[in-house]
């Protein structure tokens, strides 16, 4: 798997969402260090090459990386995208972090992104990243 990383500074205004900002409070206020859109995963659609920069990247206990997405809305290019990554790159841990995970997929669905990410293996939360997520990347003290 090829990484690009890019330097990006944090700033108050640099998240792309209220969600995203959110999240970064609750990781900076229980001091779990993180990077923000640091790494490009590069990952090909039938005959095409195209890039994914997950939202936030924190390193686990064991060293490998535990990206989060933050998802108010939830695009049928988004869920198409995630499927291709898991399935180029099976060893990712991909996790969602919503606005609402009740929220239906499209008006004539019944399936919620919650249902959607039982159905393709993806962990996800509400608003928050959970405690247990949290104690993945923590030491123990």
């Amino acid at each position: 798997m090829e990484r690009v990383r890019t330097a990006k500074k944090r700033t108050s205004n640099s998240y792309r969402s209220g969600l995203e900002e959110q999240i970064a409070e609750q990781l900076d206020t229980l001091k779990v260090p993180f990077r923000y859109e640091t790494e490009t995963i590069r990952y090909t659609r039938p005959a095409k090459l195209h890039r994914y920069t997950p939202d936030f990247i924190l390193t686990k206990k064991d060293g490998r990386p535990m990206y989060i997405e933050s998802k108010g809305r939830f695009l049928t290019s988004d869920k198409q995208k995630s499927i291709l990554v898991k399935e180029q790159f099976p060893e990712i841990d991909l996790r969602f972090v919503f606005s609402n995970s009740k929220q239906r997929i499209s008006k004539k669905s019944k399936t919620t992104y919650a249902m959607w990410c039982h159905k393709h293996g993806f962990k996800y939360a509400d608003k928050f990243i959970p405690k247990e997520w949290i104690k993945e990347v923590m030491s123990c003290s």
